[in-house]
């Protein structure tokens, strides 16, 4: 009958081991953009007074989300639980997109970012991480005597 050389699913294989690659070499997006992909995704953006970064993870519990900042590197980290249907046995799965397990996302700060004014709130599955500048850094205005 008809053989094909190639087996059906070889171009799912081969999205699955570049996605896999594409992590392993992905550098750490920064104020510039430079990153691209991950768990989760990551805008981030700058105002006069602060770097704003908002993290795309919903269904998350806002307990279960570590957020640290160490020398101008904020990390956002945690672990997302799987949740398949048919835990019974009795399913089989044929597609699963959504993202389960441990996730790391890191972005590099500017140096100007005060530290100890660092707010973060989770609402609708957006974490919202507001980094203030520092007042020196921040633009004024002069006035001429």
């Amino acid at each position: 009958m008809y053989r094909t050389l190639f087996p059906r699913d070889l171009f799912a294989d081969l999205e699955r081991a570049q996605r896999e690659l594409e992590t392993v070499f992905d550098a750490a997006p920064g104020i510039r953009g430079r990153g691209r992909g991950g768990y989760p995704a990551v805008n981030v953006g700058t105002t006069p007074t602060s770097v704003e970064i908002l993290a795309f993870a919903p269904g998350m519990d806002p307990a279960s989300i570590e957020l640290n900042l160490d020398r101008g590197v904020l990390s956002i980290a945690g672990e997302r639980a799987p949740s398949l249907p048919g835990s019974d046995g009795k399913t089989t799965l044929h597609l699963n997109e959504r993202f389960a397990g441990r996730y790391r996302r890191v972005v590099s700060l500017p140096d100007d970012v005060d530290p100890n004014g660092v707010t973060a709130r989770y609402r609708d599955g957006v974490l919202h991480v507001s980094v203030p500048r520092k007042a020196a850094a921040q633009p004024r205005r002069i006035d001429v005597q």
